[in-house]
Parts: structure tokens; sequence; C-alpha cells
């Protein structure tokens, strides 16, 4: 049962290096790699649109929805991980694994979302020029993602710019720093539980 699941430990690690090798080659498109890749993209490409399909975690021109599908294929080796390890595994472990991949992620789009904001209140505070296809792409996803966290913190209230921005950059940093300690230790009581 053992070498069962750690071939699958494997097969789900392989899996996730394809994605990544996928994810690299989508940023170069236009180019024609042969057959090789056109069998990567067959193997993985259905994977990735049903997720694409699934969620919709696209904020600007970025797609978040990978994440979500690299973070399910790394649930999935650890739970398969833990069966070839201790040939059992409890509710508990899995939900601490799951939340644990969860929050990844989370984190990852936050701390994303917080490095774009921070690039755009250094634009506004030295009046760059936001023309620049480098600075459109910034506000492009900047704008929703303080669109969503002034009407989460002001409601239908009109919020100024350089306030909304410094009230997000503390939101997200609160969010994320508290984040990194509950979430383990919620992580371990959960790994801790009986069932």
């Amino acid at each position: 049962m053992r070498m069962i699941f750690g071939f699958l430990t494997a097969a789900a690690g392989v899996y996730s290096i394809l994605i990544f090798i996928r994810i690299i080659i989508s940023w170069f498109g236009g180019s024609v790699y042969g057959k090789p890749v056109d069998i990567l993209c067959a193997v993985t490409d259905p994977y990735l649109d049903w997720w694409k399909r699934t969620l919709n975690l696209r904020i600007g021109f970025l797609d978040f929805s990978v994440l979500a599908a690299i973070a399910f294929i790394s649930v999935i080796q650890s739970v398969f991980f833990s069966l070839s390890r201790y040939e059992m595994i409890t509710l508990g472990r899995i939900l601490a694994v799951v939340l644990m991949s969860f929050w990844n992620v989370v984190s990852f789009i936050l701390g994303f979302c917080f490095i774009v904001i921070v690039l755009r209140l250094i634009a506004y505070l030295t009046s760059r020029n936001i023309y620049s296809p480098f600075w459109q792409a910034v506000d492009s996803v900047s704008r929703p993602v303080l669109y969503r966290l002034n009407r989460i913190m002001f409601g239908n209230k009109i919020a100024g710019y350089l306030k909304g921005m410094l009230l997000s950059l503390l939101l997200l940093a609160v969010i994320i720093v508290g984040g990194k300690f509950v979430m383990p230790l919620l992580a371990y009581a959960l790994s801790r539980l009986p069932v």
C-alpha cells in the first residue's frame, strides 16, 4: 500500500511540474514549439481550463485560477504522502493540509495585491507617467482590488483615493501578518483532531 501511495505522490509531483512548465510556456505565446509542447498542452490544458471555467479569479489581465489548480494538486500530493508515510490519515490532517494550501494561495494573492497597490501608491505620490504600458498594467490590476477593498471598508461611501490606497494597504498587511500566525495554529489544532 505504501508503494501505491508513494507512486501517486510522485505522479502528483510530476504533474505539478508539468503544469509549471505549461504556465511558463504560456507567457511566451505565439511561438510554435512542436510535438513535445503539443503533448504537454494536451495533458495539462484540460485540467487548467476546468479551473478557469469553474473559478472566476481574474484580476485585471491576470488569472489566478492556476494557483487554485496547483494548490489542489499540492493538497492531493500531501494526502498521498501522508498515506504513504503513515498508512493512515485522519480527517483532521486532511483538513489541516487543505487549510494551509488554501492559505498559501490566498496569501500569495494578497501579497501580490499589496505589491501592486504599493506600486500604484508610488506612482500617485511621484506623479509618474501613468500612460506608459507598465503603469497601465499596474492600474488594470490595482483598480479592481482597490474598488473591492474600499467597498469592504467604506460601503457605499466615497473615500479619497490616497486614503483608500493607504487603508487598503493597512488592511492587506493586517490580514497577511495575522494569517501567518493564525493559520498554522488552526492547522495544528485541526491535525490533532482524533477523527
